[in-house]
This record gives C-alpha cells, structure tokens and sequence, in this order.
C-alpha cells in the first residue's frame, strides 16, 4: 500500500498531538489508568443490562521487514487480514444466589496465506464460561474456566501466572488487550473479602497434556483448547491485607509441575495524582533458553537428540521477574504510566550475541534455523519478556479534546540494544451504537537486534465496531 507510511504518520501525530495538548481486573485496579475501550473488547457505550454484544470488522495490513539478519522459517505469515468478530460477553442470575458467567467470540477470518474456504476461517475463542455461588457473606465460590488475572503493572505481569498459552489472535500488541482477550482456565475459585483484606485460593486440574505450539495456519474451529490453559496441575493462593493510607500489599503461592514461584503487588500514593507500584515474582528455575528447548523437545517441536543452538545451563537458580513503575494523571485525565521491566530468566547481552552468531553463520546445519527462532515463538507463547531488561512507556486519553474519542499510545524497548517496538491507536464513538478504530504499530532497531530483527516493519489495523 503506497499511502501506508503517510497513514501511520498520521495516526502517530494524531496521538502525539492530543498528549501534548493534555501537558491514560483484579488487581489492576490499584493504579489509575484507562484502557481503549473497544480494542479491549468491553465497550461503554451500548451496553445492556448483564450483558455487551458486539459485531466488529477489521482490516490489518502488515508490512514485511527486509534483509533479516536471522531468516525466518517457513511459513512467513500474513501480509493482510480481514476479520469480523462477533464478541459476546453476558451474566445471567441462575436464582438468588448464583449466576453463570459466559465470554465468547467468534472469528470469521480472511487472510493472504490460507486457502478459502476451509476450516481455518472460523475459530471460536470460549474466553470464560463459568458458575458462580454466593455462599455466604462476603464468600464467592466459582467453577468453570475463568480468567484468573493477577498483577498491577502494564508493561509485563510478572505474577499473573495463568497468563501462559492464553493469548490466542489478538488484534493489538497492547498487553491491556492481551490481558483481557485470552483464554481462560478451567478451576475452582474461592474468595474471601473482608473489610482488613481477601483472600484468593484456586486450583486448576490438568485436563490434557502438554501441546505444540499453535501457529497461525493451524488453529482449531471449535475447541476449547484445553492443551494450553490446562496441561498441569495448578494451584494458587493470594492475599491482600489493607494496612490503611492506600496501602494494601498483595502476597501470591503459585505451584505448577513441581514449581513453586513467590510473587507480591505493592502500590503507595505519592499524592492526588501519583501512584508507585511494584510487581514481583520469583522461583528456582532453568533460563528461557532451557525452557523453551526442554518444552520444544518434549511436545515434538524439536528433535529430541539435536544439541542446543545456542549455549546454555540447565541448571536451576532462584530468579526473579518485577515491574517498577510509576503512574500520574494530569488534570485533563491523561495518564502516564512508566516501568522499568526485568525477567532474570530472559536473554543478556551473551545470549543476545550467542543467537545472532549462529543464526549468521554460514552454511548453518539443518535445523538450526528452526530452533533459534522457536526460543523466542516459545517466549511469545508464555508471554514471558524475552530479554533480561525492558523499558515501557504508557500514554491514555479518554475523552481526548473533550469529544468521544479515546487515544493511547505505548512503546516498549529493549535495554541493551535500545530496539523496541511502538504502538497508537484511535477509538471514535460515533453514537451508543457505533465506533470506529485505528492503530498503527511499527518495530525499530537495526538488524541484529531484539525486536529490529523481527520479520515486521509495521501493520495498520482499521476496524468497525456495532454494539447491540
């Protein structure tokens, strides 16, 4: 598309103009912030009582990066996708004391590199479908699959542990998004609140064993996925005690195959507009490198006997994953959200320079190629911060230059090679009934660089929203 880089400069200058003039779940609830209201599926406007329905198209073009320092493997992905969504999210009393929880949505989609017709255009994403009892005073109990969020960063949730496998086809790269459009697990929940503080405890049962991972040409029409939110026992207990003056800390006992990790979310106000907060996790475990290669071989991804890309310890040291940030909302209610991110576990500097030295290296033996680019697919698919080091920065404006239209905008950049990638995005609520949307996402760095390498320069997403 010719016109792609003058429409991305707009929309750049769009957002950037409305930042300048301003002078932005669970937990997340503690820091002041906003979210575009239909890129995350949960519109304002429109809404019946219990229930929001809402059919949207949207069209995604992308634009391939050239001369990648690492080539990537085979299939290369889409160059442009069309998809209408009908999204439905509802709550229904079950009697005086229950009710039933339903989040649906079904993708119709069109792309460049598959076939139509086939079974590929039509995935069901079954976000939530669970029961929940009230069964005592301040006491909830639910079952069923259920998006069990934890964690008051925006940048990475170091302690939202059931985040792992849940991202299906997300239409934007915001984690606010990713945070809400994603699969569910399956799990009994328990929940205590009490004026001093909760108490949370869930237990999640291992349905099917572990899977491959998904790519983009092979997702199921109709299948709940289970493979992803439920391959292993999992278990979790978090508390929040209320100390009073805003201070409430939240201490997290999360257990899967074998693993017990720790984790805490911390926030303090620093005045009418200023909030800090710190979100951390910790357990004895391999690096990333390890994982991804022990997860690949075990599922099939990778040949059980090949040796390692790149090198690489087993062995299992106490490491920790935080956020530090840091939000402020003007008087004009724009909010301004920065973090220092770190998962101790991801790539340093050596592994960095160990990845691109075997990707580089001529004639490279059969399969390397693979391997190398299937610890960063394995990254994604965790939704674990892929290097060691990260900066983020947030910007949210909801009703920007006093009209029905929200902006954000948010980057996030590797440390050590300064590369990163960039995002904005528009919603304009037409009337109760209608919005329409545009974002724009651009990845920079130079070739032999976290996110510079990368076989994306840029996608441009307009879509088109009705709400019943």
């Amino acid at each position: 598309m010719n016109t792609a880089a003058a429409i991305f400069a707009a929309a750049a200058l769009l957002v950037s103009a409305g930042i300048a003039q301003a002078g932005q779940d669970d937990d997340a609830d503690l820091i002041p912030r906003t979210a575009p209201a239909a890129a995350a599926a949960t519109p304002a406007a429109g809404d019946g009582a219990g229930q929001k329905v809402y059919l949207e198209n949207a069209m995604t073009e992308v634009a391939d990066s050239s001369g990648l320092a690492v080539p990537l493997p085979p299939p290369p992905g889409y160059l442009w996708q069309e998809r209408l969504l009908l999204d439905a999210r509802a709550d229904r009393a079950l009697g005086e004391q229950s009710e039933f929880h339903l989040s649906d949505r079904l993708n119709l989609r069109d792309e460049d590199d598959l076939s139509f017709p086939n079974h590929e255009d039509i995935v069901n994403d079954l976000r939530e479908a669970y029961i929940s009892w009230h069964t005592a005073d301040r006491f909830y109990l639910d079952a069923g699959r259920i998006n069990l969020k934890s964690g008051i960063a925006l940048g990475y949730n170091p302690s939202d542990f059931f985040k792992t496998r849940s991202v299906t086809e997300p239409l934007s790269n915001d984690p606010s998004v990713l945070r809400e459009d994603r699969l569910g697990t399956v799990m009994l929940r328990g929940q205590g609140i009490w004026e001093s503080g909760s108490l949370t405890v869930a237990f999640a049962p291992a349905l099917h064993r572990r899977s491959a991972i998904y790519s983009n040409d092979d997702l199921p029409s109709f299948d709940p996925m289970f493979d992803r939110t439920n391959s292993a026992d999992r278990f979790l207990i978090k508390g929040s005690l209320d100390f009073g003056r805003g201070a409430s800390p939240e201490f997290l006992l999360y257990r899967e195959a074998g693993e017990t990790h720790l984790g805490s979310n911390l926030s303090l106000g620093l005045g009418q507009s200023t909030v800090a907060y710190l979100e951390w996790s910790g357990a004895e475990r391999p690096g990333l490198i390890t994982e991804a290669l022990d997860y690949g071989r075990e599922t099939g991804s990778l040949p059980a006997a090949a040796p390692d890309p790149v090198p690489a310890t087993a062995n299992k040291t106490f490491k920790s994953e935080f956020a530090l940030g840091a939000s402020y909302t003007t008087a004009d209610d724009v909010t301004f959200n920065v973090e220092y991110l770190v998962n101790q576990a991801g790539f340093s500097r050596t592994d960095w320079n160990d990845w691109f030295a075997a990707g580089t290296e001529p004639n490279p033996p059969p399969g390397l190629i693979d391997e190398l680019w299937y610890i960063r697919a394995y990254a994604r698919d965790q939704q674990q911060q892929n290097t060691r080091q990260a900066y983020f920065a947030r910007a949210d404006w909801a009703d920007a230059f006093g009209a029905k239209l929200e902006l954000s905008a948010f980057t996030l950049i590797d440390a050590y090679d300064r590369s990163g990638v960039a995002q904005v995005a528009a919603d304009f609520y037409l009337s109760d009934s209608w919005t329409l949307g545009a974002q724009a996402l651009k990845y920079f760095g130079s070739r032999r660089s976290d996110f510079g390498s990368l076989g994306t320069s840029y996608s441009l997403l307009f879509d088109i929203s009705h709400y019943f």
